[in-house]
């Protein structure tokens, strides 16, 4: 199998910056080595999969509990700390059980909804804080938007972990700022603590010491809330109507206390950066390609005639009216498109791991045995210029299809409100572009992720027209564990 040598490959992670490309090195490396090639890193050997067909090859042989990797920072916290691990870093029958209880109350058709009148609040004090800000500045500029996504995706999730408040959106939000910069240090120094090698880190701890740090703060702040919780719970006998958050699902199934903090404590890590950046990317393509935001707010206001709910208003809407509003923007095919080719773009997780525990596997024409470390280039294959023409340009209409609508590649056809079932995908190959991944280890939180991108996006861009920044230049993605703008987005606002 082809492949960078040992030197080669560590040189460019480490002396070249590399760490912080690791999307671009995908791109690079099929395009000198083919769809399959390996690298070796230390002990590590590591084979790199950028091909659709390839990818799906793996995932189909992966089995019922595949395995993320073969070791990382985040298990060796868990264990130095003593903690119990979640979703995210948990294995074998933990982990199926884990997933079990969370799919059937998140992944479940209709799941999300429940959770639509605390995301729809926080939207509405969105759309407040975004035009306070416009109004600060004598041409409407909000300045790095991203910071205020992660305020509302804090904001959001927190709600839905623990039906906490935690004021992120007001004037000040201060309480948001300790818990935001946790969650950004774990993912800077996520790829840091893996690429440096461990006598080196015993020798220079300070960045193993941050990354610590940063999760013992994060499991903190949820343990606390958590504890709330349950104790609220436990006073008034159960939730009322309505009522509810992961913190109460996981206690009704008798998980371990120790378990809810674990699990919750990755979910809200995985909850912050996830929706920010893809709003923040979501704005800013729009904002650069004038028509497609014209398009998509006719469908927004055509929507609006047809259904009082999509709508909405700034005050906080009662759940059932949020409920119907999620359903009705859920069928809006150019929303969801936007959020489809914003994803197949800037993919929140650029690459997935994968070890095959059990056997050898056969990919392509090479026997990869059992224990070695898959890497599949979900960056790689969604700007595949076979499956994307003009891979590198923003194009909505390619996910619209005959009737309107279309599923994510890697849907069970029709699992999700406005899909049809058996039209196939607007790109040429299904797993070309796997945004919340695919099979056992596919994203959890994918049904709530693409409810408040929905509801975010149909509110802000019925109030603003947005536009990019006077003299403002490109901003390019960088690799920090996720795929994150590399410097701040600032946009201008308009009243619509």
């Amino acid at each position: 199998m082809p492949g960078p040598s040992s030197t080669a490959f560590i040189f460019e992670l480490l002396c070249r910056g590399g760490v912080r490309r690791l999307h671009e090195m995908q791109v690079h490396g099929r395009s000198r080595f083919g769809p399959l090639w390996k690298a070796r890193f230390g002990p590590v050997l590591t084979v790199h999969v950028a091909d659709p067909a390839l990818v799906a090859q793996v995932l189909r042989q992966e089995g019922p509990e595949p395995r993320r990797a073969l070791s990382c920072p985040w298990k060796e916290h868990r264990s130095l700390r003593g903690v119990p691990g979640g979703l995210l870093t948990l294995e074998g029958e933990a982990w199926r059980g884990s997933r079990r209880v969370l799919a059937r109350g998140l992944l479940r058709p209709g799941a999300a909804e429940a959770f639509a009148g605390p995301v729809a609040a926080v939207v509405a004090e969105l759309v407040a804080r975004l035009q306070r800000l416009r109004r600060q500045h004598p041409r409407g500029i909000v300045p790095d938007i991203g910071t205020e996504f992660n305020r509302f995706g804090l904001e959001a999730i927190s709600w839905v972990l623990f039906s906490s408040r935690l004021g992120c959106l007001g004037d000040t939000g201060e309480a948001a700022e300790d818990v935001i910069r946790c969650v950004g240090a774990v993912l800077a120094l996520t790829l840091v603590t893996m690429a440096l090698p461990r006598p080196l880190l015993r020798l220079v701890p300070a960045p193993w010491d941050a990354f610590c740090h940063a999760w013992d703060q994060l499991f903190a702040f949820a343990k606390g809330h958590v504890d709330r919780r349950v104790a609220e719970v436990a006073a008034r006998g159960s939730p009322a109507e309505g009522d509810t958050c992961v913190t109460d699902l996981l206690a009704r199934e008798h998980v371990p206390i120790s378990s809810i903090y674990g699990n919750v404590t990755e979910l809200l890590l995985a909850g912050v950066d996830t929706v920010a950046s893809t709003l923040a990317w979501s704005l800013y393509e729009l904002a650069r390609n004038p028509g497609a935001q014209a398009a998509l707010h006719r469908e927004l206001l055509a929507a609006t005639a047809t259904n009082r709910d999509t709508r909405g208003d700034s005050a906080t809407p009662d759940r059932a009216t949020a409920a119907a509003t999620a359903t009705a923007l859920a069928r809006l095919p150019l929303l969801r498109a936007v959020v489809k080719e914003t994803l197949r773009l800037y993919p929140v997780i650029p690459a997935n791991a994968r070890v095959v525990p059990n056997c050898d596997i056969r990919v392509g024409d090479y026997l990869v045995p059992r224990q070695t470390l898959i890497t599949l280039c979900h960056y790689a294959t969604s700007r595949d210029s076979r499956f994307f023409p003009a891979p590198d340009a923003f194009r909505p209409e390619r996910w619209l299809r005959h009737g309107d609508s279309g599923d994510t590649p890697g849907d069970t056809p029709g699992d999700t409100p406005g899909d049809t079932p058996g039209h196939p995908p607007g790109p040429g190959h299904p797993f070309a572009s796997l945004p919340f991944g695919l099979g056992p280890r596919s994203c959890v939180g994918r049904r709530l992720a693409e409810l408040q991108l929905h509801m975010a996006l149909a509110q802000i861009l019925l109030r603003f027209e947005v536009r990019p920044e006077p003299g403002g230049g490109r901003v390019r993605p960088m690799t920090r564990t996720l795929l994150a703008p590399a410097a701040p987005i600032s946009l201008r606002f308009l009243e619509q």
